[in-house]
């Protein structure tokens, strides 16, 4: 029976555990009569998408991303397509879509799994031709997103810090929402586009998302002042947020939205640029994981 054939694209800088030997976990928690591996390694931005492309094309089963989410969503574009599947090494500081399969955050763990690893297909979104696999967003969660690029550390402490400093100064934007037989008139604040349920951290933006049902899970926040901004970081912690009354849930496929001013957007955590116009579409069971 021939063996697994799987590549580990690892990004040496991605997460808070870099000091980590993952060349050497792998050997010790791989079943080399099972499975044959490779590790191919990222240079600069976007290698991982070029490396994971190259790796489909030269018949690798499972292309696995070592690292946070944006290697995760780096890997997953180079897949897509292809006859490849993703897998996942949580590294990172959130590691939102990790967390949303249950892949077990303690790396030993996490690849001792592809000795004998399950496969299913989920859902793939794109903002102005962009895929996400976990989230994308406008106004407030884009903006931090960019100055968390900028802060110089990782982690939930920083990323927290950033927030409550930006906090501070950003207003919401007017925009115009087409979905289905909808037009919402209204301001933004936050308007995430959510694939699974989290942003990372287990910080529950869209509890009720299904990364399997053909559906984004619409999150929009038309305004935040400070008793809503508890109650929306309280409803990120427990996972209740739809209860709570202080954010708009919605339902789509395809959305198109109109700003009144340039705002900013993320994709899977990484600030992406500014734009006015935007295009969200969804793709069914479009790309192929191993778990």
């Amino acid at each position: 029976m021939p063996r697994l054939r799987i590549c580990f694209i690892l990004n040496p800088n991605s997460g808070t555990n870099r000091r980590l030997d993952v060349p050497t976990l792998l050997a010790q928690h791989l079943d080399l009569g099972v499975v044959d591996y490779e590790i191919y390694r990222t240079e600069y931005a976007g290698h991982a998408e070029e490396l994971a492309r190259r790796a489909a094309a030269a018949g690798f089963r499972i292309v696995v991303a070592v690292g946070g989410d944006g290697t995760v969503n780096e890997v997953g574009r180079g897949l897509l397509g292809t006859g490849a599947a993703l897998g996942i090494v949580p590294r990172g500081s959130g590691n939102g879509l990790a967390r949303h399969l249950r892949v077990p955050l303690n790396l030993g763990a996490a690849i001792r799994r592809f000795n004998a690893p399950s496969f299913q297909h989920i859902d793939v979104g794109s903002i102005n031709g962009h895929p996400f696999f976990c989230t994308a967003g406008l106004g407030f969660d884009a903006h931090v997103s960019k100055c968390f690029a900028a802060a110089g550390t990782r982690g939930l402490t920083t990323y927290v810090r950033v927030a409550l400093r930006e906090y501070r100064h950003f207003r919401p934007t007017s925009i115009e929402v087409r979905f289905g037989e909808k037009l919402l008139k209204t301001n933004c604040y936050v308007l995430a586009f959510a694939n699974a349920a989290q942003y990372g951290n287990n910080a529950y933006i869209a509890p009720l998302a299904d990364i399997r049902d053909g559906l984004l899970d619409l999150v929009l926040i038309d305004a935040l002042p400070l008793w809503r901004a508890v109650r929306v970081g309280l409803g990120l912690a427990i996972g209740d947020l739809p209860r709570s009354g202080a954010a708009d849930f919605h339902t789509a496929r395809q959305v198109q939205v109109q700003a009144a001013t340039p705002l900013g957007f993320h994709i899977d955590g990484d600030y992406v640029g500014e734009s006015s116009i935007f295009d969200v579409n969804l793709a069914p069971l479009a790309l192929e994981v191993a778990t």
